[in-house]
């Protein structure tokens, strides 16, 4: 009895690509749909072996029945082993029209673009599939056989850049605890949060916002301690802290910076005291002349005029 079996599938096969079922063109197989062994043909003892009889689409399968002519011993030993089950794998020879690297038609651990349209040529039995459904595909481009392998470089159906496939990501109300698969990207990501490449989309979510807060923090920080040295600078008064700062947050550092940068150093007390400095230094100063701030800027900066004019007023010196 005939055995039906799978042509082509859209899964991965063994060169990094993938042909998907819904863009193969069947239409002219049908006309001519010869079978061969091995994906040999031309010569004497290459001939087509049968024909595919039954060709059909059933979701993602192109499945179809090996009829074998029986013209030679070849051809009646390969029907034998086909129908004892030694044989059973069936391959597509696609010839490719079109691709894509549309990461919605990539797939984890795709090497190649996906052939998104493309004719299927001819139908052959062969002895070793090539992808995880037990295929082995035969591709070509413009009439010329592409002879690929895993990472090896060809024109006509390139590697990719990158590997963008990734799995998408979880619909609405099922569960995000989940590890995520990643590609190589992506555990790159997950390292620099500090987790494993096992971590879960809830441990990654949760990483990235702690990571934000930090980042908020750091901010807000060195909004706070440039607002501080104009304060000490003289620049803006105490009393302006907080209106700086929100400036700071709304604006970021740099515009902060630059915004404090406007405003001159205002003076000392002991700059202005009596205008103009005459020539003997801070000699003409009083003491009943100074504030309580002029006072206690002197005793600061400046205590050996302090203890002279605190002695020359009081009559003694200071305790300091």
């Amino acid at each position: 009895m005939a055995k039906e079996a799978i042509i082509s599938t859209s899964a991965l096969n063994c060169y990094g690509t993938r042909v998907l079922t819904s863009g193969v063109d069947l239409e002219q197989y049908r006309k001519n749909p010869i079978l061969l062994y091995m994906h040999r043909r031309g010569g004497r003892e290459d001939m087509p072996i049968g024909i595919i009889d039954n060709l059909r689409v059933d979701g993602d399968m192109i499945l179809g029945t090996p009829k074998f002519d029986g013209d030679t011993e070849a051809e009646k030993l390969i029907e034998a082993k086909w129908e004892r089950g030694t044989l059973r794998m069936l391959s597509p020879y696609i010839d490719i029209v079109e691709t894509s690297e549309d990461p919605e038609t990539l797939v984890p651990g795709q090497t190649r673009p996906t052939v998104t349209k493309s004719k299927l040529v001819e139908v052959s039995i062969v002895d070793i599939g090539g992808n995880d459904e037990a295929l082995q595909v035969r591709l070509s481009r413009g009439g010329k056989a592409l002879t690929l392998a895993m990472g090896e470089e060809c024109d006509a159906l390139p590697l990719l850049k990158s590997n963008t496939a990734q799995e998408p990501g979880p619909a609405p109300g099922t569960d995000s605890t989940k590890p995520i698969k990643t590609s190589i990207t992506m555990e790159k990501i997950l390292l620099k949060l500090g987790l494993p490449a096992t971590a879960t989309e809830e441990q990654a979510l949760a990483a990235i916002d702690a990571l934000m807060g930090e980042n908020s923090q750091m901010k807000l920080a060195r909004i706070g301690d440039a607002v501080e040295a104009a304060i000490a600078e003289r620049r803006i008064t105490a009393e302006k802290k907080d209106q700086f700062i929100e400036l700071g947050k709304k604006a970021g550092l740099d515009a902060l910076k630059a915004n404090l940068a406007l405003f001159e150093p205002a003076p000392k007390p002991l700059d202005v005291v009596g205008g103009p400095k005459p020539a003997g230094g801070s000699a003409a100063l009083k003491w009943e002349d100074m504030s309580g701030e002029q006072i206690a800027d002197l005793r600061t900066n400046n205590k050996d005029e302090y203890i002279r004019l605190y002695k020359e007023h009081y009559g003694f010196a200071p305790e300091i």
